[in-house]
């Protein structure tokens, strides 16, 4: 059974490091030079460490003789970031001696068999369980280790752009002139309803240096509003964003939005039109579905 435990906990690697766009790689650290318990104990921890990781990688996965803990083997899980720097987060491993220097037992299903012969004053405890109960295994696992130093790796991994669901600046809003702001705000009231992280800029700066400001801050969507804007601009901003989000008077009156794709240049031009409603049931599913890719 503690083989099917370390499975399931492999799905549970691979949901959280999938999640993030990490890779891993698995390696089976072995008994040491000095260990608590007997050899058979180990072997069997071992081998039972060694089938779950061939189920789940095949012989995608590496031996690290000798460097097991002092009480049973482990299985060390070092993850691949967007430069290829390996660092180790996570570790499971098999623990039997805990339950015996503890005694820990629990009840099984199944019945107990006649109680043995009280023992003589004086006479050790067996280790085995009494009728009807069982040893547990201990596993000792953890996922993303140090939480402020996984953070820290997230951080490198990603460059500062964050994925949609994960982002703290999701989207900006951007007016093309001080005529729309009142759209402006609308557009930042409904979009905040949606439980998304809304920013607007209504300083007096230029248009161009707004875009820029929400580029460098990593926004994953910006919103210019206006009735106007060039497609040598909207070509500018699509460079470094994934979309760029036009709102003009057309759109206004509409009730859509115009969408630059950055990855699709038919779309710097001129754009896609989308209803509002429509927009925000794409950004709501983007961020449900927890994608990597901020692709509507």
């Amino acid at each position: 059974k503690d083989r099917f435990e370390i499975e399931g906990l492999f799905d549970f690697l691979q949901s959280i490091y999938g999640l993030f766009g990490f890779t891993f790689k698995l390696k089976l650290s072995t008994r040491p030079e000095k260990f608590l318990g007997d050899i058979e104990t180990w072997n069997y921890a071992e081998a039972q460490l060694r089938k779950a990781m061939t189920k789940f990688k095949g012989d995608d996965w590496e031996l690290n003789e000798g460097d097991g803990a002092f009480y049973g083997p482990k299985i060390d899980i070092t993850i691949a970031d967007a430069l290829k720097r390996e660092f180790q987060c996570a570790t499971i491993q098999l623990d039997y001696q805990a339950p015996i220097n503890f005694k820990l037992e629990y009840m099984t299903n199944e019945k107990g068999k006649a109680a043995p012969e009280a023992r003589k004053e004086g006479e050790a405890k067996p280790d085995e369980p009494g009728p009807g109960r069982a040893r547990p295994v201990v596993i000792h696992r953890a996922i993303i280790g140090s939480f402020e130093r996984f953070l820290g790796i997230l951080t490198e991994h990603f460059g500062g752009k964050w994925p949609f669901w994960i982002s703290p600046r999701q989207i900006l809003i951007v007016p093309v002139m001080p005529a729309v702001n009142d759209y402006v705000e609308e557009l930042q009231k409904i979009l905040l309803d949606d439980k998304l992280n809304v920013d607007i800029d209504l300083s007096g700066n230029t248009l161009q240096k707004k875009i820029r400001t929400g580029q460098l801050a990593q926004y994953n969507f910006i919103l210019v509003s206006g009735p106007f804007v060039s497609p040598l601009l909207a070509l500018s901003a699509c460079q470094a964003l994934t979309f760029q989000i036009v709102v003009g008077a057309q759109e206004k009156e509409t009730r859509s939005v115009n969408i630059r794709n950055r990855d699709d240049p038919s779309t710097h031009a001129k754009g896609v039109m989308v209803p509002l409603d429509e927009a925000r049931e794409k950004l709501r599913r983007l961020r449900k579905e927890r994608r990597l890719v901020n692709a509507l």
